[in-house]
């Protein structure tokens, strides 16, 4: 499952132009406490799975929304305070669904209702909504149906008109599956009228504005390569920074019936033309995309817009130390200050923090400590969560030794591993399952901050690295430095491979070593680069030192960590339901055998 203490990457816009039997599409269904996604919950997520008519995988959970469903609601689906009693919380699940319909195009009956929840529910657990394709049988449906056929556009009117087997019963699932043969049947309709394609079933369903049409000649002339576009204004400042594998595919669209965003329309309005960079590869585009948007500040990139900003659990250096957020790795280190992370957000280094008092119970007053003793005992010393040393001078001794061993936790976090998972059996013990799940959130937070910790200071402290990866005949060739992506090539099969690789690294950019704990990158850069550096396939040339972890890293925990990769086939990672709250979700990645040499 996945974590918010991920850092956020600004999402590419697949291209459109998939051809509908290769797509997959996830039709989602959801039982909430009402209407409104402002002040109501999801109760239940129903969702089905499917590629070219065959059906992959289906996902249901029930969701406990911590308020009580009101008799209505109960009275229609059946879900009742009872029946949710022993459900997860969203943020339980919410990773799971969004692992389930990863790569695939969102499908709802009046879609509008459960984007709004699922958003909100994103919101709510600190993720990111992924950037994804959402189709409406609804609105799809007014478009191909004839009024004669059918009185209506509800679900269980166009269910019962293609003859699904599951009747709608305001269940999730079952809706889900009826919504599924209704996709399937209008995709058919579809098909009739010459709708084979993405980007042509979406259009049909929206309609194109003056706007878009009149700068349609924008995308003239651009090539159709991988890489970077910038939108210029009318003093030629960025207004917003995109990358696709095609640039005039995805630029394209922005003129289509597809791209129906408020915003991109304001922005489309006012551009005057739009500037192409060519890249070699899918990571020079994304880390170009980072470097621009940190320059330019485009107004109308909302993700990545700051991806300098990073966020930091510190140890402070005071003579009782306690853990903070920082903003930054700061001279302190140097005093004996101890810092990890970076954190996508602040919610991530708190829940690192938390983590390490369940095993370390360190004080979080904020007060500087004198010798003397001037107050009484705080509430966490009469709890017993914290020894006290502003009121004890006798566990001043002890103290240090907390704070030495908090030190070494956040290097090597074993002692809060162990710590953790003590306390989640016990809370399991006692059916106070959700505590359980939030104490396993923090364990996670703080695995990942200390895991990119340790990846930063091999980074930082590597002067180079060359390493490449298949793409398909061609290989990609990366040069790195202190972490900094430093060149780029693309080794085509006549070329001799050794050649290829001293250029680029004759031409490769002079990169400055970076303070302790630090790469010479933006963090997100950094983090796209260790994600390709560890992407099964990816072959190191050379290096300027080994490349190594301590045995006492924290990716020895890597079954406590969020998966990073995920495999091209669905059908790899999409179990059959389960018959509990839970989804399980299996995550493999395909061997690679190819070397890097001369193809003959």
């Amino acid at each position: 499952m996945t974590t918010s203490g991920q850092t956020p990457v600004q999402a590419a816009f697949d291209d459109l132009g998939a051809a509908l039997h290769s797509v997959d599409f996830v039709v989602v269904d959801l039982e909430t406490t009402g209407g409104s996604a402002k002040d109501c919950h999801i109760t239940e997520i129903g969702a089905v799975r499917s590629r070219g008519g065959e059906q992959l995988g289906e996902f249901q959970t029930l969701v406990n929304p911590g308020v009580p469903v009101p008799p209505f609601i109960s009275a229609l689906t059946g879900i009742t305070d009872a029946v949710l009693a022993g459900a997860p919380r969203i943020h339980s699940v919410l990773p799971a669904f969004l692992e389930f319909a990863h790569g695939a195009v969102l499908v709802a009956h009046n879609a509008g209702f459960d984007m709004s929840f699922l958003k909100a529910a994103c919101r709510e657990v600190d993720t990111l909504w992924p950037a994804v394709t959402v189709l409406d049988t609804a609105r799809l449906a007014r478009v191909l149906m004839n009024r004669d056929e059918v009185r209506n556009n509800k679900l269980a009117t166009l269910a019962n008109f293609f003859r699904a087997e599951t009747v709608p019963d305001h269940r999730a699932l079952h809706d889900a599956r009826a919504t599924m043969t209704v996709l399937h049947g209008l995709l058919e309709r579809a098909a009739g009228f010459g709708v084979t394609h993405l980007e042509d079933l979406v259009q049909i369903s929206t309609r194109i504005t003056k706007e878009q049409r009149s700068k349609r000649t924008l995308a003239d002339g651009l090539p159709d390569k991988p890489g970077v576009y910038l939108f210029l204004g009318p003093d030629d400042k960025p207004l917003y920074v995109g990358k696709s594998k095609s640039i005039r595919t995805r630029v394209r669209s922005y003129f289509t019936r597809s791209e129906q965003r408020g915003r991109m329309m304001e922005m489309i309005r006012i551009a005057q033309r739009v500037h192409p960079i060519p890249c070699a590869t899918d990571l020079e585009a994304q880390v170009r995309e980072i470097r621009l948007i940190a320059e330019h500040r485009p107004p109308y990139n909302r993700r990545s817009r700051n991806p300098e900003r990073a966020v930091w659990l510190k140890l402070t250096a005071e003579p009782f130390p306690r853990l903070v957020v920082a903003r930054k790795i700061g001279a302190d280190s140097h005093r004996g200050a101890h810092y990890v992370g970076p954190f996508a957000s602040g919610v991530g280094a708190q829940r690192a923090r938390e983590a390490i008092h369940t095993a370390l119970p360190l004080r979080t007053c904020t007060p500087r400590i004198a010798k003397s003793i001037r107050s009484p005992a705080c509430i966490s010393a009469e709890l017993g969560t914290c020894c006290a040393p502003c009121v004890n001078p006798d566990s001043h001794d002890k103290y240090r030794e907390l704070a030495s061993q908090a030190a070494v936790a956040m290097q090597d976090p074993v002692r809060v591993v162990t710590a953790v998972r003590q306390r989640m059996r016990e809370l399991a013990h006692e059916e106070r399952f959700e505590e359980a799940a939030r104490e396993r959130e923090q364990l996670r937070a703080l695995l990942v901050g200390t895991t990119r910790m340790t990846e930063r200071l091999l980074l930082g402290s590597t002067a180079e690295i060359v390493a490449a990866r298949a793409q398909g005949r061609d290989w990609e060739v990366h040069v790195i430095r202190y972490g900094r992506l430093a060149a780029t090539t693309l080794v085509r099969p006549d070329e001799d491979p050794q050649l290829a690789v001293a250029a680029a690294v004759a031409a490769a950019e002079h990169v400055s070593p970076p303070g302790w704990g630090e790469t010479a990158a933006l963090p997100e850069e950094s983090s796209l680069i260790i994600a390709w550096l560890w992407k099964s396939g990816t072959r190191l040339v050379s290096v300027s030192e080994p490349l190594s972890f301590p045995l006492t890293a924290p990716q020895r925990f890597g079954e406590e960590l969020p998966k990073p990769t995920r495999p091209s086939d669905p059908s790899q990672r999409i179990s059959a339901p389960a018959a509990s709250h839970k989804s399980r979700i299996s995550l493999a990645a395909p061997d690679s055998t190819a070397s890097f040499a001369r193809s003959s």
